[in-house]
């Protein structure tokens, strides 16, 4: 069993090395790899854990890799395994942060990032149209997101998503479950064990506790203030690390400055170029924001570490809490029912990032051209994201 467990960390170490592309592009990898030719779990239990993952906050691809190390090995290789597959990318992205404060003292940034930050708009644009065409099924969902966009153009308001991705799933669960469903709902729940449901419901409540414990404490220390920001995020982000991007620039961009638009499309430019999950990126916006409230190279690495596990520990806990008793969740049909509407509004905020992201463009053409070329690329051909990035770099340098 240890042997058969220690193949499993090499081939999540390999995976973590050689995975691009996002949540997609991960779920394929996990099914060719750990399913069709290793055979750790089936095929059935790994659409279930995507399934899983998908519905509960956090990265989903972390959540659905952390499920199945479970499956084949218990709590202590689920540990192990989202050591080995987040700390890689992480000390990749803080170092990456560390070096370009130093980068960006020599005065070369802005030449060899002007190609560079208009394609990391690009790929946002990318995200959503293809996060639209895969959720916006009906009318509902389409005015869902419409709504999600208008209320956090107008609002700026990091509080503003929470409450719309629970408006979001109160909506289409109340309009997706059927009367039939609701009939039988009531005979499901006779075999659903009351105890284990109470106390998932008990863990959120604690999470929400916690974080208000946090919050209150927050402004004695910038750190502590982080964890608490990258904390709530954790439990808020529906839809993997794309719902990311639009959450973390409200709030640490537009609200609170703690770094500048330039430093955050090039953090996330660079993750887009790096295999592995894309929750890493939180490890540059942690290490870039102390570094700019002077908390020097300790603080940095210390702002990298509250990001990636302020970030992670909700997502972390709920799969390892859940998975043992999912049968059980599984039967509550509105729950699963919630999922089109929270996605539909997470493609809202995804449509707030791109407008956002386009406004400092001024009447720059030139990034405008970048950014729609970026776009095309990767809509209409088949070049991966990370060529993109390193032409976009290779551009700057040489122009």
């Amino acid at each position: 069993m240890k042997k058969r467990q220690l193949l499993f960390l090499r081939d999540t170490l390999v995976f973590t090395f050689t995975t691009f592309g996002g949540p997609q592009a991960h779920i394929a990898i996990l099914l060719r790899e750990f399913v069709e030719k290793r055979r750790y779990i089936t095929e059935a239990e790994l659409m279930e854990l995507n399934a899983l993952a998908q519905m509960l906050p956090g990265p989903g691809s972390t959540q659905t890799l952390i499920g199945v190390a479970w499956k084949v090995g218990g709590l202590k290789l689920a540990i192990a395994t989202f050591l080995v597959w987040v700390l890689p990318s992480a000390i990749i992205m803080g170092a990456a942060a560390i070096g370009y404060q130093t980068f960006a003292a020599r005065g070369r940034v802005e030449e060899v990032l002007r190609f560079l930050q208009p394609a990391a708009v690009g790929i946002v644009a990318y995200a959503t149209v293809v996060f639209a065409q895969k959720f916006l099924k009906t009318k509902v969902h389409t005015w869902l997101a419409i709504s999600s966009l208008i209320a956090t153009l107008i609002l700026r308001n990091p509080y503003a998503f929470p409450l719309l991705i629970l408006l979001g799933g109160i909506i289409s669960s109340a309009l997706e479950t059927q009367p039939a469903e609701d009939a039988l709902r009531t005979k499901l729940y006779a075999n659903v064990n009351p105890n284990k449901v109470g106390y998932f419901l008990g863990i959120l409540l604690f999470f929400a506790a916690l974080g208000a414990l946090i919050n209150r404490t927050s402004p004695f220390s910038l750190p502590v203030r982080l964890f608490e920001n990258f904390y709530r995020n954790g439990i808020l982000i529906f839809g993997g690390g794309q719902v990311l991007v639009p959450l973390m620039y409200t709030e640490f961009v537009e609200l609170k400055h703690y770094l500048t638009e330039a430093e955050f499309l090039s953090g996330y430019a660079l993750q887009q170029g790096l295999p592995g999950p894309t929750f890493a990126f939180t490890s540059f916006l942690g290490a870039i924001s102390l570094g700019n409230n002077g908390y020097g190279l300790w603080g940095q690495i210390l702002g990298s570490v509250v990001a990636v596990v302020g970030i992670n520990l909700p997502g972390l806990i709920l799969i390892l809490f859940i998975v043992p008793f999912w049968e059980d969740l599984r039967k509550i049909t509105r729950i699963r029912n919630s999922l089109s509407g929270i996605n539909a509004v997470s493609v809202g905020f995804m449509a707030t990032a791109f407008i956002s992201l386009m406004r400092p463009f001024g009447t720059n053409w030139m990034a405008y051209g970048v950014m729609a070329g970026a776009f095309l690329l990767l809509y209409f051909t088949k070049i991966k994201t990370p060529i993109l990035i390193i032409l976009g770099i290779v551009l700057g340098l040489l122009f």
